[in-house]
Formats: C-alpha cells, sequence, structure tokens
C-alpha cells in the first residue's frame, strides 16, 4: 500500500472539488464530525459507568476528545519519525496523518449504543428473539441469513460507517462526505458480519458499495480468512487504523484507571503501582498534592510513556503494516507497553466491570432497550402493511411514529425498516433511553 492512495483526501460522494490550503479536508472532517448530532448524543452515553452520578467520571464524547488528542500525539510522532526515517515519505503528506487519525479517533464511537457494550448485546439478542418468534416479523421473506446475522450480532463500529457515510448531513448522499482517508482510518474491521467468526464486524451489508469505493479510492489490499472452513476474501485494514485503535486502548485502559480511583472501586496505592509501573519508574509526589492530582499526574505521564511506545512498534513494524501481513492483534500487543497494558485490562475484568452496581445498572438498561424495541416493532410491521407508506399509518402506530419521532424517510422494504429501528434505539443516550421506555 501507498502513502498516495492511503492518504487520499477526496471525499465520498463529494466530488473533487480542491482544498482550500488554511482548511485542509482532514480538518472539515473533525468539524463535521465534532458539529454533529450523533457525536453530541455521546455526552450521555455510558464509557464504563451506566447512568453515572458523579460528574468526573468519563462518558463517551470526552472519552473520544481525548482519544483523538492521543491519537494526534501517536501520529505526529510518527509523522516525525517517517519523515526522518529512510522510508519514502513525502513531505506534501505532512499533517495528513496527523489529521485522519484525530478525525477518525474522534469519529471511533460515533455508533455506539446507549449503556455500552451491554447495549449491543441487548439489542442483537432483541433481534435473534424476535426473527425466532413466529409472531414478530412473521412473513418478512426479504431477509437472508447474511443480513440477519448483522442485526443479531449488532456492532456499534458497523453502525458508525453507516452514521458516518449514510444518515448524517447528507442523507443517502455520502452521509459526512468525510475524506476517503478518515474513513479508511476509521474502519476497524473492513469486513460484513458474514465473514467473520467472531462477534466484530464493521460494516453492514447494505452499506457494502460503499466501503467498497472507500477501500479502492485508498488502495486497501485484499486477503483471505477462513470462515467456518471456507475461504473469504477481505480487506485489510489501513495502516492507520492501528494508531486509531491504539489512542483508543490507551485512554481507556488508562483512563479506567483514574475513574476507579475516583469511584472509588480502586484503591489509590493500587492506581498508582498501575499507572508506575506503566511508566516504568516511581515518580516523585509534590508538596500537598491531593491524591487525585497526583493520580491525574501519573495519568499523563503514562499516556506519554504508552504513545512512545506505541509510535516506536509502528515503526518497527512498518514493512508487515504496509503490507498488510502485521502478525499482532494490535499495535499495543506489539509495543514495550503490552504487558503491563494486559495486566491492566485484566484488573479492569475482574474488578471495575462486574461491580455490583455496574452490573444491576446493565441489567436496567438491557431491559430499557428490549421494553423500546417491542414496542416500537410493531410501527414497522405495519408500515409493511401498507406498502412502506409512512402517511397511511393511523391509530397506535401513527402515535408512535409521531411521539418518538421515528425516521421513515429511506424505509422501502424490510431490511431499511429494521435499520431504522436499529438506529432509533442505537442513537438514544442512557437518559433518553429510559425516558422512551417509560412511555409504554
Amino acid at each position: 500500500m501507498e502513502w498516495e492512495k492511503l492518504l487520499n483526501s477526496n471525499r465520498l460522494k463529494g466530488g473533487r472539488r480542491p482544498e482550500a490550503p488554511s482548511r485542509p479536508n482532514y480538518i472539515q472532517d473533525y468539524d463535521r464530525v465534532v458539529f454533529s448530532e450523533p457525536f453530541r448524543r455521546l455526552a450521555n452515553k455510558t464509557q464504563v459507568h451506566p447512568l453515572y452520578e458523579h460528574d468526573h467520571l468519563h462518558h463517551r464524547l470526552i472519552h473520544s476528545i481525548e482519544t483523538s488528542s492521543v491519537g494526534r500525539s501517536l501520529a505526529n510522532q510518527v509523522e516525525h519519525q517517517l519523515l526522518s526515517s529512510e522510508v519514502e515519505f513525502d513531505r506534501r503528506f505532512s499533517g495528513r496523518i496527523n489529521g485522519a487519525v484525530q478525525a477518525a479517533c474522534v469519529a471511533h464511537d460515533i455508533g455506539n449504543p446507549p449503556f455500552g457494550h451491554s447495549g449491543e448485546d441487548a439489542i442483537g439478542n432483541w433481534f435473534g428473539d424476535a426473527f425466532a418468534d413466529k409472531n414478530l416479523f412473521e412473513g418478512w421473506s426479504e431477509l437472508d441469513e447474511r443480513k440477519k446475522l448483522e442485526f443479531e450480532r449488532f456492532e456499534g463500529n458497523a453502525q458508525g460507517f453507516r452514521i458516518l457515510t449514510r444518515t448524517d448531513m447528507y442523507r443517502e448522499d455520502g452521509g459526512m462526505r468525510l475524506s476517503f482517508a478518515t474513513l479508511g482510518a476509521f474502519v476497524k474491521y473492513p469486513f460484513r458480519a458474514s465473514e467473520t467468526e467472531k462477534p466484530k464486524y464493521g460494516i453492514f451489508e447494505g452499506d457494502w458499495e460503499l466501503f467498497e469505493e472507500v477501500a479502492q479510492s485508498v488502495g486497501l489490499k485484499k486477503s483471505y480468512a477462513s470462515v467456518n472452513g471456507k475461504m473469504v476474501e477481505r480487506y485489510v485494514r489501513h495502516p492507520l487504523v492501528y494508531l486509531v485503535e491504539a489512542a483508543d486502548d490507551i485512554s481507556y485502559n488508562i483512563v479506567d484507571l483514574e475513574d476507579a480511583h475516583t469511584s472509588g472501586d480502586l484503591s489509590f496505592d493500587k492506581v498508582k503501582d498501575l499507572l508506575e509501573a506503566l511508566i516504568g519508574k516511581e515518580m516523585p509526589r509534590r508538596e500537598h498534592q491531593s491524591d487525585a492530582e497526583f493520580i491525574a499526574y501519573l495519568r499523563a505521564m503514562a499516556i506519554g510513556e504508552a504513545v512512545e511506545a506505541c509510535s516506536n512498534a509502528f515503526m518497527q513494524s512498518y514493512q508487515n503494516l504496509m503490507s498488510g501481513s502485521f502478525e499482532h492483534s494490535d499495535l499495543v500487543a506489539a509495543s514495550s507497553v503490552a504487558g503491563q497494558i494486559s495486566k491492566i485490562k485484566k484488573i479492569s475484568r475482574e474488578e471495575l466491570f462486574t461491580s455490583p452496581r455496574k452490573t444491576s445498572l446493565e441489567i436496567t438498561g438491557r431491559n430499557t432497550l428490549r421494553k423500546i424495541l417491542s414496542a416500537v416493532a410493531p410501527v414497522y410491521q405495519c408500515l409493511r402493511e401498507k406498502k412502506w407508506n409512512a402517511d397511511s399509518l393511523d391509530g397506535y402506530e401513527r402515535q408512535v411514529w409521531k411521539a418518538c419521532g421515528l425516521d421513515l424517510r429511506a424505509v422501502s422494504n424490510e431490511y431499511e425498516a429494521l435499520h431504522s429501528l436499529a438506529d432509533f434505539v442505537s442513537g438514544m443516550t442512557d437518559r433518553y433511553a429510559m425516558k422512551i421506555a417509560n412511555q409504554f
């Protein structure tokens, strides 16, 4: 793969209008995401703690902004190393790695539903039950198993691509019309649900043509993977995806520790020891510095250490990243901080993600989403009976359509009907979902 194509700044469905020298497309990409309604909604979506009461705990919007900051620093280091190394990297591209990574980072969670990853599971499980229920979606024959699979394994990454390229701004005409470089850096899983045995995928069936336009425009290579005993042709990742992913990994793993100290889930000494182990040495504490201030200082130092480690890992694996043959699962795993980040992840799984309050609220979130989906689904069943003419809806279904503000503009078949339903519930904030559920 070549930087000339990988950093393609032309826009999806945006023609070839020349960039403004003072405001290149990657800056506009960042601005379009930040000023969008789906991005604003992240302010009330779960990061780790659902329906948090402490104002200093992170939510998805703050996490996204911090990830974009870390991504910018990481990309800056990589770009500086590329310019001073012997690899071929044209100085004309200066700023583009930084810009594409920062824009992709700020967008990376834009498709996440309410209640975090438990919300993804709740939506997927509801669809699985709905398809098995003979009374729900009865007679819906247009959906093949591949399309059903993406609802049964609902995925925020694929929903994010749908938002960026279809449903926001220039609706059904390129979405936000971001640059190909930014979209390439955004797609963490460049394949569909039917092309992997794992739960994670990045593109819905209905968005595949849009993704192929992106993949071809940035020159992604293809490879083969074994899926259920068959060889499937798939695209490899854009090299900048690894920087976006590393920025996310660095941000949430390290900041989760700071939040754990703030919420009282982990002791000061435990968080201090974990962060200092990541930094690689014991850090001096200033006189009169509070516990929270010292943890914040350690967090900043730990992020800096991890950024340097991951930028070095990128350069050490540069040829493999550019050829699509990178052998590690992610950039952190190939870095010098892999062991310590792995230890932090283990403690988070065992002591943070299983806390009684968090588990209780996840159950509440699951039941909330199932209640909403079950209450709203009859609107789409009725819409199908009305030959997809929303103006013909009447009675209860019309009331729900209007009261909930369901967007039925693009619904003309069963597949888009289910995506409209998923758009509605996944776009909610935690608190709005609770409010809507109380109406039914």
